[in-house]
C-alpha cells in the first residue's frame, strides 16, 4: 500500500527536466562530483552528465527545487553552470 501511495504522489507532481551548460568538466571524475553535489538537492531524481558536450541534464520535482537551485549546486561544486535556453 505504501508503494501505491508513493506512485500516486509521484504522478501528482510531474517531473521537470533542465539542461545546464557546465564549464571545467575535463574527466569522468567531474561527473561523479556533480552527481554527489546534486544528490544533496531535494527533489533531484536523475542526473546525466556529458563531459564531452559539457552538459548536465537533471530531472527534478519542481515542488522541491528549481533550475536556478540546480545550477547553483553545480556551480558551487566547481563547475560554473547556466541553464540552457532556446532548445538543445
Amino acid at each position: 500500500m505504501v508503494a501505491a501511495l508513493s506512485v500516486g504522489a509521484a504522478l501528482a507532481t510531474p517531473a521537470t527536466v533542465v539542461m545546464l551548460d557546465a564549464e571545467n568538466m575535463t574527466c569522468p571524475a567531474c561527473g561523479i562530483t556533480i552527481r554527489k553535489a546534486l544528490e544533496k538537492v531535494p527533489g533531484v531524481a536523475d542526473v546525466k552528465v556529458d563531459t564531452r558536450a559539457e552538459t548536465v541534464t537533471v530531472t527534478f520535482e519542481s515542488s522541491q527545487t528549481d533550475a536556478a537551485g540546480i545550477a547553483r549546486a553545480v556551480t558551487e561544486a566547481g563547475f560554473p553552470a547556466k541553464v540552457r535556453t532556446g532548445g538543445e
